[in-house]
């Protein structure tokens, strides 16, 4: 009697083999997020403002008027420092000079601003390659922890 019956195939992938689907999709997910973060933190132009957090306080009160020159925030580090070199024992010296550079940082942090300044029609197809990579990177991972 003659058998008819096939023998079994094997489960092929995309590109005919066994595997491979994994590291393709995690490869292109990868691939599509890394040029589209790219492309969205090359569209940004970092440029500093007129004023900071403390200065524009200074201004918006009516205290300052209207100044470039803020060098009172560095008093404190300046009066903290100078108490520290003659006796640096004193804890209320290193509460001011500590106090004052926090100061410093968050005036010079403050007046960063980012300017984005493209089409939107770009910063759409941005969006979609940086979804588009992640989506296939969520894939591949849920590709590779069910089999």
């Amino acid at each position: 009697m003659k058998n008819n019956s096939k023998p079994p195939t094997p489960n092929l992938k995309p590109g005919g083999t066994e595997g491979g689907d994994t590291l393709f999709l995690a490869g292109g997910g990868l691939t599509l997020c890394g040029v589209g973060l790219y492309l969205l933190l090359d569209s940004v132009r970092v440029v500093t403002g007129d004023y900071g957090a403390l200065s524009g306080l200074m201004n918006r009160r009516g205290g300052m008027g209207n100044t470039t020159s803020m060098g009172i925030i560095f008093v404190p580090f300046i009066i903290g420092a100078t108490v520290l070199f003659y006796d640096a024992a004193k804890k209320w010296a290193w509460w001011l000079a500590t106090a004052g550079l926090g100061i410093i940082v968050i005036e010079i942090f403050s007046r960063i601003r980012f300017v984005l300044n493209m089409k939107t029609t770009h910063l759409l197809l941005i969006f979609l390659m940086i979804a588009a990579g992640a989506g296939l990177l969520a894939k591949a991972y849920r590709t590779s922890k069910s089999s």
